[in-house]
This record gives structure tokens, sequence and C-alpha cells, in this order.
């Protein structure tokens, strides 16, 4: 049965959707059989792994408000191991659509239930909100990364995602687990990067993944051509920072496999944007 990781924050421009492609992107490239569930109507890890929305047949929307069968809608990527389910703008209207649903919670629960022996990760990108749609991923998920943006409103926001998490928690999914902290838009060069790292470490703890992604103008560039950093620019530092994390998240899962216990890359914190 694959693990369920949401990708949460209501905060926008944390680095949620880029972070969603590429820890995907990454352990599909690990060989592991990888879902990529875009749950967000920006729709941006659909464009992001190269799919025309206006060819888009079948999305998300139609799984939770339609009752489509969910292989229906999945799709193959570029990526080898990664499939998607797509999401589009109609994906807004749904959470209006299934307020009166019964079990309206666990509606993507239910969905990704046919296909949870398929994979060994399902990856749920989530809308920068905490509406219906997101507290679905939360019941849905096993676990739940933050990512956090290295800039001064870091912590803005993050109590209140917390506060969520822990309601899904006591109410709908007490076996929801939070996976990590994870910090983005790393410049070594800037002291205030290096102060909110501090901060957050002395918050959290144990709770913030070591793996820091730095910011990089690959990861920012890979999108607008459709494709995931690794196969945009697999020696870039962007690639290899989510490469990293997916390598520390089979770890602390005790996930390893044998043939993928090579060397990982490591990245200065003050390497220059490549």
């Amino acid at each position: 049965m694959a693990k369920v990781i949401a990708i949460a924050n209501q905060k926008g421009g944390v680095g949620k959707t880029t972070t969603a492609i590429n820890i995907a992107a990454s352990l599909a490239v690990l060989e592991y059989k990888t879902l990529l569930v875009d749950g967000d109507p920006q729709a941006n890890s659909t464009t992001g792994n190269g799919f025309d929305l206006k060819n888009v047949q079948l999305s998300l929307y139609d799984c939770m408000v339609n009752d489509t069968p969910v292989n229906q809608v999945i799709l193959e990527t570029e990526t080898p191991n990664l499939h998607l389910i797509p999401s589009h703008l109609d994906l807004v209207g749904a959470e209006i659509e299934l307020i009166h649903h019964p079990n309206r919670e666990h509606v993507l629960k239910k969905v990704l239930e046919p296909v949870s022996n398929n994979y060994d990760f399902i990856i749920i990108d989530c809308s920068p909100s905490l509406g219906l749609i997101t507290i679905n991923a939360l019941t849905a998920a096993n676990s739940v990364i933050i990512p956090v943006q290295c800039e001064y409103f870091a912590l803005e926001g993050l109590g209140k995602l917390l506060n969520t998490i822990k309601i899904v928690q006591t109410r709908i999914n007490p076996d929801l687990k939070i996976e990590g902290i994870l910090m983005t838009m790393y410049d070594g060069r800037l002291r205030l990067s290096n102060q909110v790292v501090e901060e957050i470490k002395n918050h959290f703890g144990e709770m913030v993944f070591d793996t820091i992604v730095h910011r990089n103008t690959r990861l920012g560039e890979a999108p607008s051509f459709g494709k995931p950093a690794l196969l945009y620019d697999a020696e870039s530092t962007g690639a290899v920072n989510y490469l990293n994390l997916a390598k520390e998240i089979l770890q602390k899962n005790n996930m390893t496999k044998i043939k993928n216990q090579d060397k990982i890359f490591e990245t200065d914190e003050h390497v220059a944007d490549q």
C-alpha cells in the first residue's frame, strides 16, 4: 500500500508545488512507483509535468464530484515511474458541490483507495488554502510535508496550519503525522536566510528536514518547460536538493532499496545559484 504524503501550506509562494513536483519526480527516478495528485485548481503540478490543460479531458474534479473511476483519469508523465492525476480550474467549484456530501472530508481518500496498492508513494499537491480539498488531502494522507520559505514572514500562518493538522488528527485522521518542515528558497549569502533557518530549527527541532532547498534559477525555469528539475537539468542545485530530500524521506521511513544506496550528492550551503 502506498505511503500518502500531502504537501501543504496555506501561505502562497513557499515552493509548495515545486516541492510536490520534484519530490514525486525524485522518488520516481529512484525507482519507486509514484502518483502525483494535483489538488490545486491552479493546476501547476499538471502543467509543470508537460500537460496542456486544454487537452486534459478528465481531472481530479471528475473523480471527486462525478464519481469518475480514478483509473480513467491517471496520466503517464515523461518521468519513468511517475503518474499524475491532473487538476483543472473546475476544482474551484468542488468545495461548494461537496458541501452536502456525506463524509465530505473522505472523498479523496475513497478516490485513491482503488489504486493505492499500485504505488509506493502518492504525493498530493494541496491548494494554498485550508478549504475542504486540503482537508480531504490531510484526511487521505499518512503524513504532511510543510514547505516554509527562508524569508521574513516564514512563521506567518504556520501556527494556523499546525492547528488545522491537529484538528484533523483529533477528529478525522488520528494516524496523520508531520513528515517534516522543509526550508525552501534558501540563499546562504543572505544573513536573513540563515537567521530564519536557525529560528525554525529552534522552534521545531527534529521536525525540520536536514535537506534545505536553495534558491535556484533552474528550479524556477523547469515548470515553463513542463519538466521536473531532474529532467530539465539533473546537475542543478535544485534537482540535487530534491533528490537528497527524497532519499532523506526514504531513510526516515526505512524504505531505502539496496540498489539505491548510491552516494547522495552534497551541496555546499553557500553554493552559487546555477
